[in-house]
C-alpha cells in the first residue's frame, strides 16, 4: 500500500465552474482518487477555492457584497455543486484560510532568507476615481494598431497585439469607466525565477512520465527565458505582506494559489488533529509517496515552474509534484467554454438537466488528452444512449428481468462452467488488466474505451448464451448462464465504480451487495462466481433512461450550439 496525495487546479471563486474546468481538472481527480482508493491505498484528495486577486474582488462588488462575504457564499455553492457531482474530495478547502496565509508568508521569508526575493520600484497605473491600482488587464481604451475600443492594457484581443497599459488611447478604469488615471511609482517584491532555470530543466527532463502536452508547456517557458514574477500586489483582498514598508499590499493570487494545497492539507488535518498529520503528506524525504497534480493547459507554467521556484527555493524538504496530468480544451460546440461570458454549460445547469452520472462518464470517454474535444448535444446523447443506456443499461435489465421471471428472486442453481464461460473469463483478464494498466497510467481516454469492452464482452456472452431459447432445453445451462451474467453485473458495477459511482452503487445495493467494492483482486473465475446460487436480488429501475432525439433540439436551443 502506497499513500497518494491527489491535488486538482483550484476552481476560481467566481461563480458556479462549466464543465470545461469540471474536465480539466476535478473530475479526473475524483476517478484517479476513487480507483486508488479501491485498490487499497492511503489516498488524500485536495482541492479547494481560490479566492484572492481583483476578479474576486469585481464579482463581490457586481453582486452587491463584501468580498469575505462573496467569497463565503461562493464556497459553499461550489462545494454542494461538486458533492452532486459525486467529487470525492478529502478536503475541500479555501485559499482565504489563515492556514494558507500562514503559510504563504512562511514561504516568502524562507525564499528572502535564501535570497531569492528582491525588492524593486516599478511604474503601475492607478485610478485616483477608484483609490486603487489597476492590473493591466482592468485598463480598457483603444487599440493604437487597429483601434479596437475595448483593448486591454496587456494586449488587445482583436488584433493580439501585446500592449502596455500606457499604449492606450483614451484609457479609463475597467471597474468604474474613470479616465482620471495617473501612472505611479509603487514598490514590490520579485521572486528571481531565472535563477533556477537549470534546476527546473534537470527537474522536468527527470520526469520522462508526464505526457507530452505538459513537458512541453513546461520547456517551451523556460527555453524562451524565465522572467522574475512579481509576487505581491497592491490590493487589500489577500494574504498581507508582513514585511516593513509593504503594509497595504497582499500577495498576487498565483503566489499564494498553489500554497493553498499545503494550506488546505493543514485544514484538514486540524479539523482532526489527534488522527491528521498534514506534514507527512508534505515530506519531501517520504519514500512511500506519491504526489500527482490535475489541471488543464492553462495552469501547467504555475505548477511547472512558478511553484516548484517556491518549494525548491524555500531551502526546506517539501514535496514536489511527481506526475502532472494535464488536459487540452473542453470547447462548447468549437468556441471556448468562458465564466466570464457566460458560454457553455455550467454544473449546476447540467445537474438540471441529467443526472451527474451521465456527464461523468461522457466526460471521461472524451476527455481532451491529445488534443482539444467539443462537447456538442448531439454528441453526449448519442454516448449515453449507446453506451450507458444500449450496452450497460440493458445488460442489467434483461438479465434481472428474465431471471425474475424464469428463475425466480433469487439467483438459480444448477449448470456447469462450458467453453463459453472460460472464453468469457479469458477476454475479461485481458481486457481488466488493460484497464488497470490505462487508469494507473492515467489515459483516461483509453481506460474508457477498455471499460466499455468489457461491457460489450459480457453482451456478447449473454447474446450467445441465450439463456431464453436454452431454458426451453436445458434448463441447468440457462441457469450457469444468467448466474455468470448476474455476476457480471456485480463486476461492471465494481469496475465503474470510479467512473460513475451514484449508479454502481445502486447495482451492487440491488444484487443484496454493500457500495464499497474492492478492485477485482481474484482470478477471474472467482470473480465471475462469487455471487452463489440462493442469493437474492431486486431488479432495479431503469437507470440510463434512452434520451429522445427531440431533446437535442430543446437543448441547443435552450442553451446554444450550432
Amino acid at each position: 500500500m502506497a499513500r497518494i496525495l491527489i491535488t486538482s487546479a483550484l476552481p476560481y471563486i467566481n461563480g458556479v465552474k462549466h464543465l470545461g474546468n469540471l474536465v480539466g481538472s476535478m473530475l479526473p481527480g475524483d476517478v484517479y482518487a476513487r480507483f486508488m482508493r479501491m485498490r487499497g491505498h492511503d489516498v488524500l484528495y485536495i482541492c479547494a477555492t481560490d479566492e484572492h486577486g481583483t476578479p474576486a474582488e469585481l464579482a463581490a462588488l457586481e453582486a452587491g457584497q463584501s468580498v469575505e462575504e462573496y467569497c463565503r457564499e461562493q464556497h459553499t455553492i461550489q462545494a454542494a455543486i461538486g458533492a452532486r457531482f459525486q467529487l470525492s474530495f478529502d478536503h475541500f478547502g479555501r485559499s482565504s484560510s489563515p492556514q494558507n496565509a500562514e503559510l504563504t508568508q512562511h514561504f516568502c521569508k524562507k525564499l528572502d532568507e535564501h535570497g531569492h526575493i528582491e525588492e524593486r520600484t516599478i511604474s503601475q497605473v492607478y485610478s485616483v476615481d477608484d483609490a486603487r491600482y489597476l492590473p493591466d488587464r482592468y485598463i480598457v481604451g483603444t487599440c493604437p494598431h487597429c483601434s479596437y475600443e475595448r483593448a486591454r492594457g496587456d494586449q488587445c484581443e482583436n488584433c493580439t497585439r501585446l500592449l502596455e497599459p500606457t499604449d492606450l488611447i483614451d484609457a479609463r478604469s475597467a471597474v468604474s469607466g474613470s479616465k482620471n488615471l495617473e501612472v505611479r511609482e509603487t514598490k514590490h517584491l520579485f521572486l528571481l525565477q531565472s535563477s533556477f532555470v537549470d534546476q527546473l530543466r534537470s527537474w522536468i527532463n527527470s520526469k520522462h512520465d508526464w505526457p507530452n502536452l505538459v513537458r512541453s508547456i513546461a520547456l517551451k517557458w523556460l527555453d524562451e527565458g524565465l522572467h522574475d514574477r512579481c509576487i505581491t500586489r497592491d490590493l487589500s483582498w489577500g494574504v498581507p505582506v508582513d514585511r516593513p514598508g509593504f503594509e497595504g499590499k497582499v500577495f498576487y493570487v498565483w503566489f499564494d494559489a498553489p500554497i493553498e494545497y499545503i494550506g488546505a492539507t493543514k485544514e484538514w488535518a486540524d479539523l482532526d488533529p489527534e488522527n491528521r498529520d498534514w506534514r507527512s503528506w508534505w515530506d519531501g524525504k517520504a519514500k512511500d509517496l506519491r504526489y500527482l497534480q490535475f489541471m488543464a493547459k492553462d495552469n501547467v507554467p504555475f505548477h511547472t515552474v512558478s511553484f516548484p521556484c517556491t518549494l525548491f527555493g524555500s531551502g526546506e524538504d517539501w514535496k514536489a509534484v511527481d506526475f502532472i496530468k494535464g488536459f487540452n480544451w473542453l470547447t462548447y460546440y468549437g468556441g471556448k467554454f468562458s465564466t466570464s461570458q457566460k458560454r457553455g454549460i455550467f454544473m449546476d445547469m447540467a445537474l438540471e438537466e441529467f443526472p451527474s452520472d451521465y456527464y461523468r462518464y461522457w466526460l471521461m470517454a472524451n476527455a481532451p488528452e491529445g488534443s482539444d474535444s467539443s462537447f456538442t448535444w448531439q454528441s453526449f446523447v448519442d454516448g449515453i444512449n449507446k453506451d450507458l443506456a444500449d450496452v450497460l443499461g440493458n445488460f442489467v435489465n434483461r438479465t434481472l428481468k428474465f431471471t425474475t421471471a424464469r428463475f425466480g428472486d433469487t439467483v438459480p442453481d444448477g449448470g456447469t462452467w462450458g467453453a463459453a464461460e472460460a472464453k468469457l473469463a479469458s477476454g475479461l483478464e485481458r481486457l481488466i488488466s488493460s484497464y488497470a494498466e490505462n487508469m494507473e497510467a492515467v489515459q483516461v481516454r483509453k481506460a474508457l474505451s477498455d471499460l466499455r469492452a468489457i461491457w460489450v464482452l459480457g453482451n456478447e456472452y449473454l447474446t450467445d448464451a441465450a439463456p431464453w431459447t436454452t431454458i426451453k432445453t436445458d434448463r441447468d445451462q440457462a441457469a450457469v448462464s444468467v448466474r455468470t451474467a448476474i455476476n457480471l453485473i456485480r463486476l461492471f458495477a465494481t469496475l465503474a465504480h470510479p467512473v460513475i459511482p451514484e449508479n454502481a452503487g445502486k447495482l451492487l445495493e440491488s444484487l443484496g451487495l454493500e457500495d464499497n467494492p474492492e478492485w477485482p483482486g481474484r482470478a477471474i473465475r472467482e470473480e465471475l462466481t462469487a455471487i452463489k446460487a440462493g442469493q437474492p436480488f431486486q431488479v432495479p429501475p431503469i437507470l440510463f433512461e434512452k434520451v429522445p432525439a427531440e431533446r437535442v433540439a430543446e437543448l441547443m436551443a435552450r442553451y446554444g450550439g450550432e
